[in-house]
């Protein structure tokens, strides 16, 4: 077997990366450091054309060390909040609808396109299913791409940012929020991953977003509930995926060139601007009703990655169970709302080359 030495190249520039914008992000004192640096850094060198991508394989480890380390904030206490969820969920779905009427029509002026490309355009999250589904339509889904990619660094850096502002205390993220919480033992550990990875495929079978990242919270969920493992992964785990996570959303930008950057960015910020809005709005009237605070809502309303959501959730001591329901929930919901919306929309198709 021949080494891929262009392969090893882009891994290592990948690493250095991270690493710097870790640093840079912690030097600075910018809100959970290890993710948004990283982000930042991977998302400014994949501008300026540097070829980086994130190994598949590595990705899904990322996400399984991810859920474990999530699942291991669950308390008991944070499972009494389960009989309050309906409303808000009732909140969230409603916020759901108008991202996608609004968006829409937002997306449609702003970026001179057809009523289909405009809502995918604004689409507040399962990118993948967003792009497949623009393919089989025939749709231009570069565009959508750069805009939707937009919209996931943008809600990635502002939510910490607004967390911050609130006051609360973000830290770094991906820890246990109870400080008389011990870390995992090596055995603990090792025996959270097999049961991961053994439940990861179950999952991956109903369809649910994020399978490898939802097996490790569950996984994580339990062993803390049960005693078993009554704490989360070690700080030489916990840092390095979180910093991992930042470098994977930067990546999404690679092969992006500045004019269809310049092109999708303000309808970019736009969109995002109208998400956020309404999603405030929806995590103010809910929060009394949960009876939480109003940035541990937001997270869970907000529209970006479940993935990134979840951690930052984690960071700043949110209800993992109910930050997870919520973007699930989202993105079945979106599941079912974006193909009536599609089956509705006016005008013609675009024409394939």
């Amino acid at each position: 077997m021949t080494l891929d030495w262009a392969a090893a190249g882009r891994f290592i520039a990948l690493a250095a990366l991270t690493a710097i914008g870790a640093l840079g992000g912690i030097a600075i004192g910018m809100p959970v450091p290890l993710l948004t640096g990283p982000a930042i850094a991977t998302t400014v060198a994949c501008l300026a054309g540097a070829p980086l991508r994130f190994p598949l394989q590595l990705r899904n480890a990322v996400f399984l060390f991810a859920g474990i380390a999530i699942g291991a904030t669950v308390s008991p206490a944070s499972v009494a909040a389960l009989a309050r969820w309906p409303f808000a969920f009732a909140l969230l779905g409603v916020s759901i609808v108008l991202m996608v009427f609004l968006g829409q029509r937002l997306m449609r002026r702003m970026m001179q396109t057809d009523d289909r490309s405009a809502l995918l355009a604004a689409a507040p999250g399962h990118l993948s299913y967003v792009i497949a589904l623009g393919e089989d339509l025939g749709l231009d889904t570069s565009r959508v791409a750069v805009v939707q990619s937009i919209r996931l660094l943008a809600l990635t850096l502002l939510v910490p940012f607004l967390v911050a502002l609130s006051g609360m205390e973000t830290g770094v993220g991906l820890t246990p929020s109870d400080s008389d919480i011990a870390e995992m033992t090596l055995l603990q550990t090792v025996v959270a991953i097999v049961l991961a990875i053994i439940i990861a495929p179950l999952v991956k079978r109903t369809g649910a977003p994020a399978p490898m990242l939802l097996a490790g919270m569950a996984v994580g969920a339990a062993l803390r509930l049960t005693g078993w493992a009554p704490g989360g992964l070690s700080y030489y785990i916990a840092f390095p995926v979180l910093a991992a996570i930042g470098a994977l959303i930067g990546t999404r930008f690679a092969g992006t060139s500045l004019s269809e950057l310049r092109e999708a960015a303000l309808a970019g910020i736009a969109g995002t601007t109208l998400a956020a809005s309404l999603t405030l709005v929806a995590a103010w009237l809910a929060m009394g009703v949960v009876d939480m605070p109003l940035a541990h809502v937001l997270v869970a309303f907000a529209p970006g990655g479940l993935e990134t959501m979840a951690v930052i959730g984690a960071a700043i001591g949110a209800n993992p169970g109910f930050v997870a329901a919520a973007h699930v929930g989202r993105l079945l919901l979106l599941s079912v709302l974006i193909p009536i919306f599609v089956g509705r929309a006016q005008g013609p198709l675009p024409v394939r080359d």
